[in-house]
């Protein structure tokens, strides 16, 4: 396998995605990072804008030379053929993390089998870390420090503390 895609709404990219996106650069020759450019959890639109968390990746990962990043606005599988890629890089903390992306790979293996998807664990240190956690911690004027690349922390407080 040679080029590989990393989707994810990133919103906003966290040490936890930048782990999983490091050790695959590691296995693949290229990477493609897939900013879903609309898709938001619960019903709701991601905090910051497609071009917004581009740049916050393409930040992050300026020291990957094989990492390319885009965002996408059509069906993941249909991107992955877009662009060429052998795989699907997918990172998984929990079970629950599992039993959702193993219904998804499952649907896109049936759209195009030769597609593959594959798993990376998170490691114990990024377990509990997701999006809406660092947000949440944010809005309650925590500290991230730690838990997302350099920048992200300050463009989190702008935008969640301006906005209360």
């Amino acid at each position: 396998m040679k080029r590989a895609v990393i989707p994810g709404t990133f919103d906003p990219i966290t040490n936890g995605h930048l782990d999983v996106i490091e050790r695959a650069s590691l296995l693949f020759e290229e990477i493609i990072i897939a900013v879903a450019a609309s898709e938001g959890k619960n019903g709701q639109g991601p905090l910051f804008s497609s071009q917004q968390r581009v740049d916050m990746i393409l930040t992050a990962t300026k020291h990957l030379d094989n990492v390319e990043v885009k965002s996408f606005n059509n069906l993941l599988v249909d991107f992955a053929r877009e662009v060429d890629a052998d795989c699907i890089v997918k990172g998984l903390r929990a079970v629950t993390d599992f039993e959702h992306e193993f219904q998804m790979s499952a649907l896109n293996w049936h759209m195009n089998s030769k597609i593959e998807t594959m798993f990376i664990m998170a490691v114990p240190d990024n377990m509990y870390l997701s999006s809406s956690a660092v947000k949440e911690i944010v809005k309650h004027d925590g500290s991230v420090e730690g838990l997302v690349p350099k920048g992200v922390e300050s463009l989190l407080i702008e935008k969640l503390r301006s906005n209360s």
